[in-house]
């Protein structure tokens, strides 16, 4: 489905909006988790984040019961996690209990427990409810994703499809969790790999969509992290990392063969999932044995995501959300916010047969277009790059990472010099990185023809011809000509390949 998607920069709505916290314990198998978010918005960013190794589901696995122990140490971190959200004055907080709480004899115990204690109501989801909020988690966090989503926790593993902006009817949940799947490597990777194998035969749906395979969970984003950091990946951020899947099982393959000695000394490993990353990659290894996908995508956003997602109207959830961390990251620190709307009207023409996908990446650095402007001049254009590189944004790719970052380092006069063709290896092709550098000259001239002024801009257009660059000024004499003007129209002519520009009176 490609509509009805709303792919506009609307500075009312983002000026007048004021952000209401959400926060969500995730009371799960390995961990408990707070995770506030600034807004229950389509592009939601963490305030405060953290994590409690509980470890509930190994109580569960040898004892079908929660530990005494184990009820304190849970009530414990949750305590601590109310506390700290009623100081942060949230209004609403969510408690998602999952695989072992709904499994363990004494779970609802739990969950009364937590209720008395602190007023909050802990729901206990399905494994077949997990499977569907991961799925919506990964619909939020990327640009209308298709294929089979994947999402391994302390105890167990979801697959369902996802169908652009919908969950697929085919989903299954097994107890395929980091914590279950360490057990059965006790017993060696033979044994493992054919009890892995004979649980996902029962129960994995087949592949029938497109051939992508979204992972989601920590101790898969792990594996990105890792792989990112061997590789010299120019981008460190997991989200939307993309690598064939052949690649990725022959490198889970390898990680579950290994000790927790030989995995520590792995790069940029996560300490606390040493010992559970070699299960993690053994699910992953005979899970992509099984489906042979085309190529893997790791998701940042999952069931929390997906909780928040599910809680949106609809004409919230079909905003994109790209854009929309765009304009909450770039038009409240402006100097003048509504310019970025004027800048998406002023370049709309500017690449002919843009794609909807192009549109809101272009619309994106438009909104991003004067994040930099209290920086240092000698700084603004370097300092962007790396910042938009690695920013946090949802529903983008890698390559959409380095046109973006390329696009406002160019807006404000920086080149594409040896340094930034390395950083960015093999993200842009010559013609991305071309056009990249055009929207942002562009940008660099419409700043200054206008002075940052909505009304002097919509007094021009731009026109990128065969044998010319024009700005075409309709009312001239209102607004004279200046070199500093030219100088821009020029650097945006050679960055195009034409060797003539000019200043034409409409």
């Amino acid at each position: 489905m490609t509509e009805p998607r709303r792919i506009e920069i609307d500075t009312d709505r983002i000026l007048s909006h004021r952000p209401v916290h959400h926060g969500i314990i995730d009371l799960g198998s390995n961990s408990i988790r707070l995770v506030v978010y600034d807004d229950l918005g389509r592009s939601p960013f963490p305030r405060f984040n953290e994590k409690s190794l509980v470890a509930l589901g190994e109580d569960q696995r040898k004892n079908g019961r929660f530990s005494p122990a184990g009820m304190e140490a849970a009530l414990s971190a949750i305590r601590r996690f109310h506390a700290i959200a009623k100081a942060m004055d949230v209004p609403n907080i969510d408690v998602l209990a999952t695989e072992a709480t709904r499994k363990a004899e004494n779970g609802m115990e739990l969950v009364s427990a937590i209720r008395e204690e602190t007023g909050l109501s802990p729901r206990v989801i399905t494994g077949e409810d997990e499977a569907f909020y991961a799925t919506v988690g990964v619909i939020s966090g990327f640009f209308q994703p298709r294929g089979l989503v994947g999402d391994i926790g302390g105890g167990s593993l979801e697959v369902a499809e996802v169908l652009g902006d919908k969950v697929g009817d085919r989903r299954a949940s097994m107890p395929l969790g980091a914590l279950p799947v360490r057990a059965l490597l006790e017993n060696g990777l033979d044994e493992a790999k054919a009890a892995v194998d004979d649980i996902l035969d029962g129960a994995l749906p087949p592949m029938l969509t497109e051939p992508v395979f979204y992972a989601v969970g920590g101790g898969w984003r792990a594996l990105a992290r890792i792989h990112i950091a061997l590789n010299r990946h120019p981008i460190s951020v997991p989200h939307g990392y993309e690598i064939p899947a052949k690649e990725l099982s022959s490198f889970a393959k390898k990680i579950a063969k290994m000790t927790p000695e030989e995995i520590a000394n792995l790069p940029d490993v996560p300490g606390r999932r040493i010992e559970t990353l070699a299960a993690s990659a053994l699910v992953l290894w005979r899970v992509f044995r099984k489906l042979k996908p085309d190529r893997a995508a790791f998701s940042a956003f999952g069931l929390r995501e997906g909780w928040l997602f599910s809680q949106l109207s609809e004409e919230e959830q079909y905003r994109d959300p790209l854009l929309e961390g765009a304009v909450a990251l770039g038009l409240p620190v402006a100097r003048v916010p509504r310019f970025s709307e004027a800048l998406g009207h002023w370049t709309k023409d500017l690449f002919p047969a843009e794609t909807q996908s192009e549109r809101r990446i272009r619309l994106s650095v438009c909104a991003l277009t004067d994040i930099a402007w209290r920086d240092h001049q000698k700084v603004r254009a370097s300092d962007s790059f790396i910042r938009l590189l690695e920013f946090p944004f949802i529903g983008i790719s890698h390559p959409e990472r380095a046109f973006l970052a390329v696009a406002v380092m160019a807006r404000y006069g920086g080149k594409v010099d040896s340094y930034i063709r390395e950083r960015i290896r093999n993200l842009l092709p010559q013609s991305q990185l071309q056009r990249a550098e055009i929207l942002g000259r562009a940008l660099l001239l419409g700043h200054r023809f206008s002075a940052s002024v909505p009304d002097i801009l919509a007094q021009s257009c731009l026109r990128i011809d065969t044998d010319a660059v024009r700005l075409v000024v309709e009312k001239a004499a209102s607004v004279p000509d200046s070199d500093a003007v030219q100088s821009r129209l020029r650097q945006l002519a050679k960055v195009a390949g034409i060797d003539r520009f000019e200043i034409v009176a409409a």
